[in-house]
């Protein structure tokens, strides 16, 4: 699924990253223990969280994942922003819940990792 599609489906608004919107993703996780994001392994899906600090950016950057989605209504601060431009990220925001969200998401395709 592009990225512009999970926008469109979920209503998002894309914080950073709109060069990237025609990539393609066929995996999503969604959790808000950083802990679980680490051990996903070599899928590279969209992770949704409402966890929303630069912890949430530095590990998506150590699992070398780099499409997040924040839930909740959840917005990112200008420090998560400029971070996640250094490490080529894209960072979309939803007024959804993760429930909601992930629905949307898998009913539209979207695979999980697990």
């Amino acid at each position: 699924m592009k990225i512009r599609t999970i926008v469109e489906l979920l209503n998002g608004k894309v914080a950073c990253g709109e060069e990237r919107l025609d990539e393609e993703y066929d995996y999503a996780f969604a959790s808000d223990l950083m802990s679980d994001i680490l051990t996903l392994g070599d899928n590279n899906p969209v992770i949704m969280t409402g966890l929303c600090t630069v912890q949430t950016i530095r590990t998506c950057e150590m699992g070398n994942l780099d499409v997040i989605i924040f839930v909740r209504k959840k917005k990112p601060t200008p420090e998560m922003i400029e971070l996640a431009k250094d490490n080529d990220m894209v960072l979309i925001e939803c007024d959804y819940s993760m429930f909601k969200t992930s629905g949307i998401l898998y009913s539209n395709g979207m695979l999980p990792v697990y």
